[in-house]
């Protein structure tokens, strides 16, 4: 007998090998409608799967969150077929799932368009209707490259002598139409549905390599229903009015230019948008105790070496090194090589190390506004989401492993209270546990991984498991706000590590006078400034809450009469804590008003002689038609109160 252990608890026995379809047919005719895939022993598999063994199982179903995953990967599949059906000669190479959807890269001696994906689209809807069985074959590795090359699919081809010698190729045909895949995938096309839509076009290199064959990227997205298609793209249409970089220059915040790819030009305006986040930052952590510190740009290859980032990081690293001719300058016999450092926490050990540590000082809480270097690919920059030089909100707590819990407890009050202050009050937590490269023994993560869970739990946080995704020194947290077009965002982080002390020889003196290692908590709340502006941006469309809008009013003449009384109006504003402008321009008050609110301008006070004889204003907000006619005296403190910042 094999017994099925199911997810309500109770058990199946089956006197035979059963497949994970059988297994819904025999919950009930419904299941067995909606079964898109089965789960086994906690890994999804197709659902023709035969389980000869006893065995945990649950059906996938579309309410299940994997389910849109495997949807995207068919999806991806059907618009090959439809490629390949439409234009003869077109070679298929990898198409996979993405966030948002899936494409496929294909190579073909004409260019694709968007004005091909209505056709494409039809000819897919075409192959849902058909309804094709889905079906896996296991085939030999000379038959699968016999069939390549008759077919004239020279990449898949090459591919094949890739994969490593012994392992099982399987396929995946629909119909007369197949593909080398891992799986799984739904039972047959008609099971995609018609929920989806061609987006994009780009270019592309087969294996990522740009000295290689150059491949059509075609892009989609799929969705399980009508309404969940229209909704996302809804939303991608309000992300791109929302989009930071054209915002940013509309309000001339910042730009970027290929001179210095991947790195920031802030404006005046961007950068006192900038100071006054950082401002309002370092309040929030002086208040929580932490010690503000400053370390190099430039660190000598050794402490990287020491650390383990140059063997896991030195890729992404930018590199300095000594020119000959400059050797007896520096009093250096030799050569030596530097790293701009991609991040900061082996030189807060530095800090950390300097003298001898008491446990009577930790916790010990070091923040750094740090500014780091990483080389990302050209194609993962994008705007100042995705940047090259960034300053990380970073920070350091050198703790005994008894306050993991407490700083873990105090740290999630202290980002809740800032996201909520940012306008974030919804986001959630991934628990990342430990990557296939590490540093560090088994025994260790099983520690670090313990204390993290322990502490989450005592700080009350709900988490979601995110395999294999910690640091490679520590199991991490991730928190992950929802803009308000319903984006989630990862930003801030907790990290615990037990490594970076050990390897960088960190210690204090215990209690009993032993000298122990700290715990290091690697934490951060913006994950960078950069990324926190752009996302900040996108989530208010550039209409700012008064206390961070870079220029919060500007006040505006109706008749030239009153330019005096405009700046005396700025003066007692700026007096007052506001960062104000004045537009004296011999222009109309309606032209004023109109290019004032396209710049996002908060408030815009207006006045005239009768104002200045009244010693009054009329002040608009931006988004209302209404004004309101305030004494000077009553302007001033109303709006200084409105503009404080909320801490």
């Amino acid at each position: 007998m094999i017994n099925i252990s199911l997810p309500d608890g109770s058990i199946r026995s089956f006197d035979k090998p059963v497949s994970g379809a059988d297994i819904a047919a025999s919950i009930g005719p419904g299941l067995a409608k909606a079964a898109l895939a089965v789960r086994v022993d906690g890994k999804m598999k197709d659902l023709s799967t035969v389980v000869d063994h006893d065995a945990k199982i649950g059906i996938v179903t579309s309410r299940d969150p994997e389910a849109l995953e495997l949807l995207r990967h068919d999806a991806a599949h059907v618009l090959a077929q439809a490629v390949q059906e439409l234009y003869p000669g077109t070679q298929i190479t990898f198409g996979p799932a993405t966030d948002d959807g899936f494409y496929y890269d294909f190579v073909r001696s004409e260019p694709f368009s968007p004005e091909d994906f209505a056709k494409i689209e039809q000819r897919m809807a075409e192959i849902v209707d058909r309804d094709l069985p889905i079906v896996r074959e296991v085939w030999d590795r000379a038959a699968i490259k016999d069939y390549f090359a008759k077919h004239g699919e020279s990449f898949k081809f090459e591919w094949v002598d890739e994969l490593p010698k012994g392992e099982e190729i399987s396929v995946y045909k629909q119909g007369d139409w197949l593909d080398m895949c891992l799986g799984p995938h739904l039972p047959s096309t008609g099971k995609l549905g018609k929920a989806f839509k061609l987006t994009k076009v780009s270019g592309a290199y087969w294996r990522g390599d740009a000295s290689k064959a150059q491949l059509q990227r075609v892009y989609g997205t799929v969705f399980f229903s009508d309404k969940e298609l229209k909704d996302y793209l809804r939303r991608i249409e309000e992300a791109e009015k929302r989009d930071h970089r054209r915002l940013g220059r509309e309000m001339s915040l910042f730009h970027q230019q290929e001179e210095a790819a991947g790195m920031v030009f802030w404006h005046p305006k961007g950068w006192t948008f900038w100071r006054t986040l950082e401002a309002y930052l370092r309040r929030k952590l002086d208040a929580g105790g932490y010690q503000e510190v400053k370390t190099p740009q430039l660190v000598d290859r050794k402490l990287w070496e020491d650390s383990g980032h140059w063997e896991k990081f030195r890729e992404n690293m930018y590199l300095s090194e000594n020119e000959e001719g400059l050797r007896d300058f520096i009093g250096d016999p030799d050569k030596r090589i530097f790293a701009l450092k991609p991040m900061n926490c082996p030189c807060h050990v530095q800090i950390f190390n300097q003298g001898l540590r008491s446990y009577r000082e930790l916790p010990l809480r070091m923040a750094e506004f740090g500014s780091c270097h990483r080389f990302e690919p050209s194609g993962a920059l994008h705007g100042i989401l995705r940047v090259r030089n960034f300053t990380q909100d970073d920070a350091h707590i050198f703790c005994s492993e008894e306050q993991i819990e407490s700083e873990t407890i105090r740290f999630c009050k202290l980002l809740g209270e800032i996201y909520k202050d940012l306008g974030f009050p919804d986001y959630f937590v991934k628990f990342s546990d430990r990557p296939p490269v590490r540093a560090g023994s088994d025994a260790v993560w099983d520690q670090a991984e313990g204390a993290l869970r322990s502490a989450s739990k005592a700080a009350g946080l709900d988490l979601q498991l995110n395999p294999g995704e910690g640091a490679f020194y520590g199991p991490k947290l991730e928190f992950v706000l929802r803009d308000a077009i319903g984006r989630d965002w990862q930003c801030g982080t907790l990290q615990v590590d037990f490594v970076l002390p050990e390897r960088l020889d960190a210690s204090y003196v215990a209690e009993d006078g032993s000298r122990k290692r700290p715990v290091m908590l690697h934490r951060a709340i913006f994950g960078s400034f950069e990324r926190m502006i752009g996302i900040l941006i996108e989530h208010y469309a550039g209409r700012f809450p008064l206390w961070l809008a870079p220029t919060q009013a500007v006040v505006v003449t109706i008749v030239n009469d009153a330019d005096s009384y405009a700046n005396e109006v700025a003066e007692q504003l700026r007096a007052a804590g506001l960062r104000v402008d004045t537009d004296l321009r011999n222009e109309k008050i309606n032209y004023k008003v109109r290019e004032h609110s396209l710049a996002h301008v908060p408030l815009i006070l207006a006045v005239g002689r009768r104002d200045m004889e009244n010693r009054t204003v009329a002040i608009r907000r931006l988004g209302s038609e209404k004004q309101e006619v305030l004494e000077l005296g009553a302007a001033v403190t109303t709006l200084s109160t409105e503009a404080r910042p909320p801490f």
